[in-house]
């Protein structure tokens, strides 16, 4: 097992004083973190000691740990090395223990690293260092600069150009100057091919560093990898040498306009190449953290979709030439039968496919239809909905669901081993139907990136970003619970303190066994030891179960606490759990013990209020209209009702069910001002929309959701941002299309 590096108290207090947290409250969750502790874990059922941190804060000090931590390595290593030079004095080792961010201590490092041949080494070769040190030192004597020759003093000149290069202090002040008041400029390269016109807006521009957005950011790096554009950090040179020379000289006297040369060489030669490659990177930095955390946000909220629940369903995966095909699975989630029909062009086999559908129904009890949102998506929906308006099939609806990732899903390893003797189109529509039962149970077999709910996604640090969206699955996941008895291999694996082997065994521990009767069964399962138990038990949830506790988010360790509840009502814990009222006549307080405070009874008390509850909003299906299936049956002024699909910085995408989503530009998701579109809306949350417009031959559609709202009064506050400057919609759609086509 790695050693964990302990953290010096200043950097405790800065971590905390960083996120805006409690020493006391960041210390205890990092040692439970240090003892393997998970974040849903921590977060759920250890709020005592970290004083209700939520997930977000509990991940927030995890990176922060991880990057303090590698910090202390790196700072072990500089000052050995520097130390095996002979060159460590008290006072350079005091700046490299008292700093705490990474490139400041590679720059106190630089002086001392090794170097490749320089005009500086050079010069110092020759032995003009002494003439530097007169340069730089500034102290003046009798014989002054008057037996040098101009190459002796442009040699001493290298030598300070570099000195002032490896300055920490200015490094940091350039580097800050450049990210404050730097201009980002990309143009196009020349002879570069862009036949799509996806870089266009980005041929000639030119943003603040201190402002450029992540999305535009992402964009222009992304069309200097595919060698369209060309990009870099301008920042007016007169601003950086002013500063040298301010810094470095320090007196008058003969050494002065060697100094100003040699300011204005360090800058040109040394710095400022450098400089700019920090902030670029700075830059990169900044934009991959504000899109993964866009990704986050999105990606949780499709997660927690509300579920239609356990019933029957038949998922229509439409096509035109090869048919829909179909698939329907029982309320288990089991499937049980797949057919093809022929409704849409050119076979129009509209009569066969009604027999089909209809047979289907009746004889598996069919409940919903799930159809696809891909291409024949409008006209199957409104084929199906013609059928269930015209025959009348019981108490049956049809709901439109997103099928992104259904086709990765359907040729994966999981997906084979699900269904090993069924062709990939089928179990694509399995996966369609299964959507509807409960997404999150379906989408944790796909790779989050391939959901379609990122932003620049693949242009990301993708260590840090498949990082970031494996720690929301498992946010997700373990926020809803998960069925032992029902749960996939691919739901268990993020389960708290559950990895993929143990997922296995779990899964074939049960094949073998048939179901769990109780958590404690758990411990029979190979490699489930102890620590696995506390972390994963009050995740995992068990119906018809030995003991009514297990079907609840109730922790094993906190059994006793209820039932000293129910001894003080003088039920049974059956009766306690039946009859949730009962617990409205007890006092919480007198149940306080050591393991279990406030908080911990709390969670108790609401959970036993409503045992194994769902978290997740009740579902709700959109209704598209019937006669809309394109974009050229859209017009202006058209109020609609459809479903957020992404939410990226500029806006929010809608499927209004013509094939095409439209784009609620930030300007237009609120009568209010909005920096962060999921402020103002959510994925997978429906809403209504009004149509502004819709252009059919270069497939963009403008939605507001503004127009719908009721105006808000004028609020004038201290610190407001500006309003932001009215733009016609033709300019926003063409702005908007083309800078979305990078994604």
């Amino acid at each position: 097992m790695k050693e964990l590096i302990p953290l010096p108290t200043s950097i405790l207090i800065h971590i905390a004083s960083e996120l805006n947290i409690p020493v006391k409250s960041l210390v205890a969750t990092i040692a439970l973190l240090d003892e393997g502790g998970t974040v849903p874990f921590i977060a759920r059922y250890r709020k005592e000691a970290t004083g209700n941190l939520d997930e977000v804060a509990i991940g927030a000090i995890a990176e922060k740990l991880t990057y303090h931590r590698e910090l202390e390595q790196r700072r072990e290593t500089v000052l050995n090395t520097i130390e095996e030079q002979g060159k460590l004095t008290p006072e350079l080792k005091a700046k490299i223990e008292a700093v705490l961010d990474r490139n400041e201590l590679e720059d106190l490092y630089l002086p001392f690293k090794p170097k490749r041949r320089t005009k500086a080494t050079i010069a110092r070769e020759k032995g003009l260092q002494p003439l530097a040190d007169y340069l730089w030192n500034q102290v003046p004597n009798e014989a002054g600069l008057a037996a040098y020759s101009e190459e002796e003093l442009e040699g001493a000149r290298h030598i300070v150009a570099e000195q002032i290069s490896e300055t920490a202090e200015f490094r940091k002040h350039l580097r800050q100057l450049m990210l404050s008041e730097g201009m980002v400029v990309s143009k196009a390269l020349e002879g570069a091919n862009d036949p799509e016109g996806k870089f266009k807006m980005y041929v000639d521009y030119s943003e603040a560093a201190a402002k450029i957005p992540s999305h535009r950011m992402l964009a222009i790096r992304r069309g200097a990898n595919e060698n369209i554009l060309y990009f870099q950090i301008e920042l007016d040179p007169e601003k950086p040498v002013a500063y040298l020379k301010n810094r470095v000289i320090r007196q008058q006297g003969d050494w002065v306009p060697h100094l100003e040369k040699a300011a204005e060489d360090a800058w040109k030669r040394l710095l400022n190449n450098s400089i700019q490659t920090d902030v670029r990177l700075e830059l990169k930095d900044r934009s991959d953290t504000e899109a993964i955390r866009v990704f986050r946000e999105n990606l949780g909220n499709l997660l927690l979709t509300p579920p239609a629940g356990m019933i029957g369903v038949l998922a229509v995966d439409p096509g035109l030439r090869t048919g829909c095909k179909i698939a329907v699975v029982d309320d288990t989630g089991k499937f049980l039968d797949h057919s093809v029909i022929y409704p849409l062009e050119p076979k129009n086999d509209i009569a066969g496919a009604k027999r089909t559908l209809l047979n289907l129904i009746q004889k598996h009890n069919v409940r919903a239809i799930a159809i696809g949102n891909g291409t024949g998506s409008r006209e199957a929906s409104a084929f199906v909905q013609d059928m269930l308006r015209d025959d009348k099939p019981g108490d049956v609806f049809s709901v439109v669901v997103s099928e992104s990732g259904a086709s990765i899903y359907s040729a994966s390893e999981i997906a084979r081993q699900e269904f090993p003797d069924l062709d990939l189109t089928v179990r694509g529509a399995i996966s369609i139907a299964r959507r509807l039962q409960d997404p999150l149970s379906e989408l944790v077999k796909i790779d989050p990136k391939s959901i379609g709910v990122g932003q620049y996604q693949h242009d990301v640090d993708q260590r840090k970003l498949n990082e970031a969206l494996g720690s929301t699955v498992e946010i997700c996941v373990n926020r809803v619970g998960v069925d032992l008895n029902t749960a996939s291999f691919a739901l268990l694996r993020y389960v708290a303190g559950v990895n993929e082997r143990t997922a296995q065994k779990i899964v074939e521990f049960r094949n073998e066994h048939g179901r769990f009767k109780s958590r404690v069964q758990l411990m029979a399962v190979p490699g489930f030891g102890p620590k696995t138990f506390e972390q994963a038990a009050g995740f995992l949830r068990i119906r018809g179960g030995e003991n009514p506790l297990d079907m609840t988010a109730v922790h094993p360790e906190s059994y006793p606490v209820v039932e000293s509840i129910a001894t003080s009502l003088k039920v049974t814990l059956p009766e306690l759990i039946a009859k949730p009222s009962l617990i409205d006549s007890v006092r919480v307080e007198q149940f306080q013990t050591g393991a279990a405070g406030m908080f911990t009874l709390k969670d108790i008390f609401e959970e036993l209020r409503k045992p194994g509850r769902d978290p997740r909003a009740q579902f709700v299906a959109p209704q598209f209209r019937s006669d809309l299936r394109e974009i050229k049956d859209l017009q202006p002024g058209m109020i609609l009702e459809g479903t957020v699909t992404n939410v990226t910085n500029f806006g929010a995408f809608v499927d209004i069910g013509v094939h095409q989503d439209g784009l609620v530009h930030v300007s237009e998701l609120s009568n209010r001002y909005i920096k962060d579109p999921n402020d103002a809306v959510k994925v997978g949350q429906i809403v209504k929309v009004k149509v502004l417009a819709a252009d059919a031959k270069a497939k963009r559609i403008a939605l507001s959701i503004k127009a719908l709202l009721a105006p808000d009064l004028p609020k004038i506050k201290h610190g407001a941002p500006p309003p932001r400057p009215q733009q016609s919609m033709d300019d926003k759609l063409s702005a908007l299309a083309n800078r979305f086509r990078t994604r």
